[in-house]
């Protein structure tokens, strides 16, 4: 049938017809927008739903870090009561010549006065010249956030691996907590020594390796620092095995926060401090220290 033979409407129909065409156009984008309103309104409480998750778990992760530590606690297997591990000739461990197998942090000596700014009474832990004709005693206390100590690492780290593997000194490390407070409350100081620890509780041939990777991968202060999983797998890619339980069960920050507290007490106010044979270098060249000390014992 032709179009001619269709009935013409009226203006009123024509004009009822556009209504109705528009009210379903209008129906339509009203529908539309609100499917789209209630997709966006969906979408931004997904997106408050993960960061509430994503805040509950930073929140979660710095109040574990920041549970109260145990006052006791053991001392890692091949370390000293002192906090140090030690190596002589060749990289080759030295056994700890302390027998204590746990620390007690309420048994600390007082901590000095502000005055006492001096290191005093190191042989109380185990800082003291050997006798003639042995290799001299180094003993390096430091923190792995600590700049100063990454760049007297990278200036002497070489330096004193050499004089350790030729016989001319033994290489004691002792790893403090001094800069916990620079770690946005997640007490990085504490947690990397006390990775170390673990290391050197089950892996000492491969602690001066992990030793090497944390200052490597040393993290800014006033950062978070390194979380626990980077250095669990940190240990693991320097040989070390898992130490993921020792890391998240705290094992070993009584024996950090022992070891701290201990240096504290007996002066050391700083990090890095060096001794050579019981005498604390200060500044200036450091092998002309330690050659002075070791002809002197000749």
């Amino acid at each position: 049938m032709s179009s001619k033979n269709q009935p013409r409407l009226t203006n009123a129909e024509r004009t009822a017809l556009a209504r109705q065409q528009a009210k379903t156009i209008r129906d339509a984008q009203l529908k539309k927008e609100k499917r789209n309103s209630w997709l966006i309104r969906g979408g931004v409480l997904a997106a408050a739903v993960a960061i509430v998750v994503i805040i509950a778990l930073i929140v979660i992760q710095t109040n574990k870090a920041n549970e109260p530590i145990a006052s006791t606690g053991p001392v890692p297997a091949n370390t000293n009561v002192y906090g140090g591990i030690a190596f002589g000739k060749d990289g080759v461990l030295i056994p700890p010549t302390t027998t204590e197998t746990s620390v007690d942090t309420a048994k600390l000596p007082a901590q000095p006065t502000a005055a006492a700014t001096k290191a005093s009474g190191l042989d109380e832990i185990g800082i003291k010249a050997t006798a003639a004709g042995k290799p001299a005693q180094a003993v390096i206390y430091l923190d792995f956030m600590c700049p100063a100590c990454q760049g007297f690492e990278q200036q002497y780290g070489d330096q004193l691996t050499k004089w350790q593997n030729d016989g001319t000194i033994t290489l004691e490390y002792r790893p403090l907590n001094f800069l916990d407070r620079f770690s946005s409350g997640t007490n990085y100081s504490s947690r990397a020594a006390a990775a170390a620890a673990c290391v050197a509780d089950t892996a000492p041939d491969k602690y001066k390796a992990f030793f090497d990777s944390l200052f490597a991968g040393q993290p800014k202060e006033n950062s978070k620092g390194l979380d626990n999983a980077t250095l669990v797998k940190m240990a693991a890619d320097a040989g070390a095995g898992d130490i993921n339980s020792c890391v998240n069960d705290k094992t070993y920050r009584p024996y950090v926060a022992n070891t701290s507290a201990l240096a504290s007490a007996h002066g050391v106010n700083a990090t890095p401090t060096v001794f050579i044979d019981g005498q604390q270098w200060q500044q200036g060249s450091l092998p002309d220290f330690v050659n002075g000390i070791v002809a002197a014992k000749k």
